[in-house]
């Protein structure tokens, strides 16, 4: 239901039908939040892949208005300067277009939301830290970096009957983008949450997950290779 590609992240299914008695939720905007609330207050530039992404692009309009210099990793030139346009005039010169993994080597914060390669990981400067939004996640493969998890929440200790786990979460741990569903049925909220995440909620769903008691996994603490 989230591919762009298939079905604009929804997007068909609610235009198709218009009288649903359900709310259509991608969820992709409570994992926008987590990944952004990993980031520390001090970072002044991250390195993006999959940057014209559903959630590349969020995450990088998100930044950009923080005053983070984003480098969005991208050959489109087109792509880019969608995104880009739709940043705030102040804020456009934040985002940075680069077309090759070297414009990140003096980067050590890089937020990954396509598959990358050992190579590819090798132009990270020693102490890099890798985000990331891509499934399966990324090899573990410098020694000298860390990597976080994929965007998940912790349910809150009081939910009973979970009879299974998801991928290679814990039990208890949820996607975060599942736990966006979650968010929006206790918050009781009326609008379908499909196509484009739209930036000026993403703080409103961080603190109403916060708010129903979900956590973030990560707790914005780095995992170190254990390679």
């Amino acid at each position: 239901m989230q591919n762009e590609a298939l079905n604009g992240g929804g997007t068909l299914f609610v235009n198709k039908h218009p009288n649903l008695k359900v709310r259509v939720v991608h969820g992709n905007t409570l994992t926008a939040a987590v990944i952004l609330n990993e980031i520390r207050e001090d970072v002044k530039e991250v390195f993006l892949t999959g940057a014209t992404s559903k959630l590349g692009r969020a995450i990088a309009l998100y930044l950009c208005q923080r005053r983070v210099r984003v480098l969005m990793l991208t050959s489109s030139k087109e792509r880019f300067r969608k995104v880009q346009k739709e940043a705030p005039l102040e804020y456009q010169s934040y985002l940075v277009q680069v077309t090759k993994y070297q414009a990140a080597r003096g980067c050590k914060t890089w937020i990954v939301g396509k598959w990358i390669t050992p190579g590819e990981q090798s132009w990270a400067p020693t102490g890099t830290h890798f985000h990331q939004f891509v499934v399966p996640p990324i090899l573990s493969f410098r020694r000298d970096c860390t990597y976080g998890d994929l965007a998940a929440m912790r349910l809150p200790d009081e939910v009973q009957g979970l009879g299974n786990c998801e991928y290679t979460m814990d039990r208890g741990v949820v996607h975060a983008c599942h736990a966006g569903g979650v968010v929006h049925l206790l918050e009781g909220w009326a609008h379908h949450e499909v196509g484009a995440i739209d930036v000026d909620r993403i703080d409103l769903v961080w603190n109403a997950a916060l708010k129903h008691g979900l956590k973030p996994v990560s707790n914005g603490v780095p995992r170190q290779n254990s390679m």
